[in-house]
């Protein structure tokens, strides 16, 4: 039996000692991040099928202009391209034996909880961050050697073709900014947008942003989880879920920017902690998280992208 047992000590039995800490304490967890950034749907009427499904709208193929007195007036139309998302089980489980529960000083039930729901967290933003990877809009720093400490390029293809080689700069900010500001991407709060990555990412941006400007106090309500400050209309949000992706230089790692309506997240079942039905007698007991529900990034089309990946080739 794979899990919890009372005679393998790091698998239960230090679960007991005459002086065991009544303190409950578990390995360092995160907070989701991407997954708070995407856009809620209910998919939870039955008998729909595996597939969640939306259309995006196109603007009017040809815009409106003057009228003389006499013209008649000007027809038009616009195109609509539907999106999707596979609708998916997600779970994971901890077995335990009874004997395991009842000689434990710690109750079972409540540390596989705790364990269980810290994996489900880790996993659903996973799945989500996997979504805001599918942008065709990246970035990197310009220059032969990608190196640049101020300017960036930018490709429509969702694939960089310089090695990033320098740590982000509010420079590279600015540029990244004015980008999507000339793309007319939708701020995701309507005034700012977003930007999401690892610590170290941001370390030198952060460093800018001392020298720069802080929170004023009205404005500390408006702090979400993770939220180390604001530059250029941009909030940004560090995540340590996702693993580096190690880039060859490691000056820096990926981050993406973001604006309204990036990714949807379909909810069939929220994801919940859902005990085994004993067996072997009622020795037998597992405990396990579940969820049914699906992510998919809302555009796939470069046109109409939302979000700009820090990205590099290798």
């Amino acid at each position: 039996m794979a899990g919890q047992l009372w005679a393998t000590d790091n698998l239960g039995g230090f679960m007991y000692s005459d002086q065991l800490s009544e303190t409950l304490r578990t390995s360092l967890q995160p907070l989701t991040r991407y997954r708070n950034m995407c856009s809620v749907e209910d998919a939870k009427e039955a008998g729909t099928g595996e597939k969640y499904n939306w259309n995006v709208y196109s603007d009017v193929a040809t815009g409106g202009a003057a009228l003389v007195e006499t013209q008649p007036m000007p027809e038009t139309n616009f195109s609509i391209d539907q999106e999707t998302l596979t609708i998916t089980e997600y779970g994971n489980s901890v077995p335990y034996t009874r004997k395991l529960d009842i000689l434990s000083k710690h109750s079972c039930e409540r540390v596989i909880d705790k364990v269980l729901k810290n994996d489900a967290r880790k996993t659903l933003d996973k799945a989500a961050h996997a979504e805001f990877d599918k942008t065709k809009l990246v970035c990197y720093p310009a220059g032969a050697g990608a190196d640049s400490a101020t300017d960036v390029v930018f490709e429509t293809d969702g694939a960089p073709a310089g090695t990033n080689n320098a740590a982000m700069t509010k420079d590279h900010v600015k540029k990244i900014v004015d980008y999507m500001q000339e793309r007319d991407i939708t701020p995701m709060d309507g005034e700012n947008y977003g930007a999401l990555g690892r610590p170290t990412t941001f370390r030198q941006l952060k460093d800018d942003l001392e020298a720069i400007s802080f929170y004023i106090e009205s404005g500390f309500a408006r702090i979400a989880a993770g939220e180390i400050g604001r530059y250029e209309s941009t909030r940004f949000f560090t995540q340590t879920n996702v693993p580096t992706e190690a880039w060859t230089n490691g000056k820096s790692d990926a981050a993406h920017f973001f604006g309204d309506d990036t990714v949807a997240e379909a909810i069939v079942e929220p994801e919940q902690i859902r005990a085994k039905l004993p067996g072997d007698y009622g020795r037998s007991r597992g405990m396990a998280w579940y969820y049914m529900g699906g992510f998919g990034i809302c555009h796939t089309v470069e046109e109409n992208s939302r979000i700009v990946k820090w990205s590099s080739a290798a």
